[in-house]
Parts: structure tokens; C-alpha cells; sequence
């Protein structure tokens, strides 16, 4: 695949991704725990099919086909998929998408300790400039009383920029095996947690088709897309494109409903 490619791949991949806010504010009666169990369930079936059309193989050759770079890959997904949804529920759409955009900083330092990938000068510019807004949107959550929801926000971007460094140190063509590990690990967190602790396995019936559509069309067919070209593209660059263009396709999108619930 191309650069220019995968560059496209991922530019889509960001505006599917860019509808989760959305999905998440529609849904009515659901918990964090039951919004995690089933949109990670249809994720993990997307990803399934988007793999074995991929690759021509069956749901059994995807599975013996797995290692430990596709495990921890699954790992850092799994870790950006749960507080991603927690920190929707504890902030505004716009504030946890903004926070995002540290996940450049942090794929260069990850890409550049770990692979000696050194990102390109101007990159290193509009990262200073994400940062900056970056602590003043953490700033206003400590006054508006968000500051949970925007450290859920800083998480998932570092999980992210992490699962985009290993992808580079890995140096796989195709890491969507770590990207259906993740959604499965999700799933079972999701799964235990609402059984323990959250409101069961029983949701309404219109908020579980957003959820399934959260996670089969935004999360399955956008993840899918930027793991597809994640190996083309320098880290640093995949992510600053990714959130760069979620949160301006955001923006449009959502205007005055990103507040939080």
C-alpha cells in the first residue's frame, strides 16, 4: 500500500471514528459498563469481517494466527476503548476529543525511544501547539468540575499513541489481529463489570441498536480503516491525522450538544 494510501485510509477511517460522540449522547438509559460490553461485541464482529475479507481465512485461521505483538496491540485498544467511554460520560465531547490530540506527542516520543523514528520538524510544531491547548482544557476541567472525564480523556490518547508505537516496532503490514483482540478484551471487561457493578445485561432496545451501530459502523469501520494503514504511515503523522480530523469532523457535527451529561 502506498503512503498516500494508507494517508487516506486513516483521513477516513477519523471521520468514521468522529460519530462516536454523537452515538454515545443518543443513547438514553445505558451505563458506561453496558455501552463498553455491546458496542466492543459488534466491534469485534466487524473487525472479524473486515480481517477475513482481508485475508481470505476463516474466524479459526484468524484466531491460531494471532501472537504477542497482536496481544499487546490488544492490550492498549482495550485500555483506549474503556476510558474513551467513561470519559464521554464525565466531560463534553468536544473537551475529551480536543485532550486527544496529545496522542501525537505521545506516538513521537513513544515511535522515537523505540524505533528512532523522528518525526518531521513541522510535526513537532503542531504538536507544541496541541499541547498547549491541551493543559488549558485540562485547566477548565478543574473549574468546571471535569476533571475526571478529561484524565479519562488523556488515557485513552496515551493507550492510543501506544498501540501506534507498537504497531511501528512490530513492523507488521496488518495489525488488525490486535485490533479484534481489543475489542474482545473490552467486551469482557465490559461484561464482568456490568454483571458486578453496573445496571446487568438488560438495556433498552433503542439504546443497544446505537450501541451495536457505535460499534460496528464508527468504532468497527474507523478503527479498521486506521489500523489497515497504520503501517504505512509514520506514528506521529497516523495520529496527529486521526484526531486532527475526528475533532474537526466533531465539531461539525455535534455544535452545541458536546456538553456532558
Amino acid at each position: 500500500m502506498s503512503k498516500g494510501t494508507a494517508v487516506l485510509f486513516v483521513v477516513g477511517g477519523a471521520v468514521f471514528m468522529s460519530f462516536v460522540g454523537i452515538f454515545i449522547r443518543l443513547i438514553e438509559h445505558a451505563d458506561g459498563f453496558q455501552i463498553l460490553l455491546y458496542r466492543s461485541i459488534s466491534l469485534s464482529a466487524m473487525i472479524t469481517l473486515i480481517i477475513c475479507l482481508k485475508r481470505r481465512i476463516s474466524p479459526i485461521k484468524l484466531i491460531q494466527s494471532l501472537d504477542g505483538n497482536d496481544l499487546a496491540i490488544g492490550i492498549s485498544l482495550s485500555i483506549a476503548f474503556t476510558s474513551y467511554v467513561f470519559a464521554i460520560l464525565n466531560t463534553s465531547v468536544a473537551s475529551a476529543l480536543f485532550i486527544l490530540t496529545a496522542s501525537p506527542l505521545l506516538a513521537a516520543f513513544l515511535a522515537w525511544a523505540w524505533v528512532r523514528e523522528v518525526p518531521h520538524p513541522f510535526t513537532w510544531i503542531a504538536i507544541a501547539v496541541a499541547c498547549s491547548g491541551l493543559f488549558l482544557m485540562i485547566g477548565e476541567g478543574l473549574n468546571n468540575g471535569r476533571t475526571i472525564g478529561n484524565l479519562l480523556s488523556l488515557v485513552s490518547a496515551f493507550a492510543f499513541a501506544t498501540m501506534l508505537a507498537i504497531a511501528r516496532k512490530g513492523g507488521k503490514t496488518d495489525i488488525l489481529g490486535g485490533t479484534f483482540l481489543g475489542g474482545l478484551l473490552a467486551a469482557a471487561y465490559g461484561l464482568v463489570l456490568s454483571k458486578l457493578i453496573g445496571g446487568g445485561l438488560i438495556v433498552e432496545r433503542t439504546d443497544l441498536m446505537y450501541m451495536l451501530l457505535m460499534g460496528s459502523f464508527s468504532i468497527g469501520g474507523g478503527i479498521g480503516l486506521v489500523a489497515w494503514g497504520t503501517p504505512y504511515v509514520p506514528a506521529a503523522d497516523d495520529a496527529r491525522r486521526v484526531h486532527t480530523l475526528a475533532d474537526r469532523h466533531s465539531g461539525a457535527l455535534i455544535g452545541n450538544s458536546g456538553r456532558a451529561h
